[in-house]
């Protein structure tokens, strides 16, 4: 149970961070975890891993998070400031992929220490560009349809306590659609398809028990706004 009980205290630091975040930056806050949150999930995600038994890749937590940003955006600043999170987070991953793999057209001198570094640096970045792609489309459509139906389902339960609906209802719909286009293009034809299946499935109900986690943490910070405890810079 070792790789559960991490994931679990995982789960509770990034959501942590995202409402310190919050309080002491504001709104600004927010916009810096989206970068923090793509780039390191496609680093992170290349690793697979057992939880609960089943197959999974590690950067559903950070990933996930995202979607907690950009709602809780949305909550309380509008779409249109939840939209600007959604295109920071594209061009992060962008400019993250394309520095680091023209980093790797560098030649490092021939010292063992700079050798073993460059290594262990290009077989993380050399193959972010498949990753990148793949998490580039998957993201962009998810997160667009995120922000869309987080507005969507407001208009329907509007009241203060039905937060946990629209957040919950939103992201469910998202998750399908970010896990299925993602692991398409990120998996299909580089290892078994049965693997594939088990990730895309253990990969959707982890992101989906994410989100069904990050619920207090939405009310949390929608207490805070409310209550002036936010510091805007």
């Amino acid at each position: 149970m070792r790789n559960e009980m991490l994931w679990f205290i995982l789960l509770i630091i990034n959501f942590s961070f995202i409402i310190f975040s919050y309080k002491k930056f504001g709104k600004v806050g927010l916009f810096t975890w989206i970068p923090i949150s793509t780039v390191l999930a496609n680093i992170q995600v290349m690793i697979t891993l057992q939880l609960f038994g089943f197959t999974a890749t590690l950067g559903n937590i950070i990933y996930a998070s995202a979607f907690l940003v950009t709602d809780i955006l949305s909550e309380n600043y509008g779409r249109k400031e939840a939209d600007k999170a959604v295109w920071i987070g594209f061009f992060s991953l962008i400019a993250t992929t394309i520095i680091m793999n023209l980093c790797l057209l560098f030649l490092p001198d021939n010292s063992k220490n700079s050798m073993d570094l460059y290594n262990s640096i290009k077989s993380v970045f050399s193959i972010m560009p498949r990753i990148a792609i793949a998490s580039l489309i998957a993201y962009i459509l998810s997160q667009k349809h995120d922000v869309w139906a987080y507005h969507f389902w407001k208009k329907r339960f509007s009241e203060s306590n039905q937060i946990w609906i629209r957040n919950n209802l939103s992201t469910m719909i998202s998750q399908l659609i970010d896990s299925t286009i993602f692991v398409l293009i990120a998996f299909v034809g580089t290892m078994p398809f049965n693997i594939v299946i088990e990730i895309f499935l253990t990969t959707y109900l982890l992101k989906w028990l994410v989100a069904a986690l990050d619920t207090p943490f939405i009310y949390i910070a929608t207490y805070l706004k409310k209550n002036n405890k936010i510091n805007e810079i």
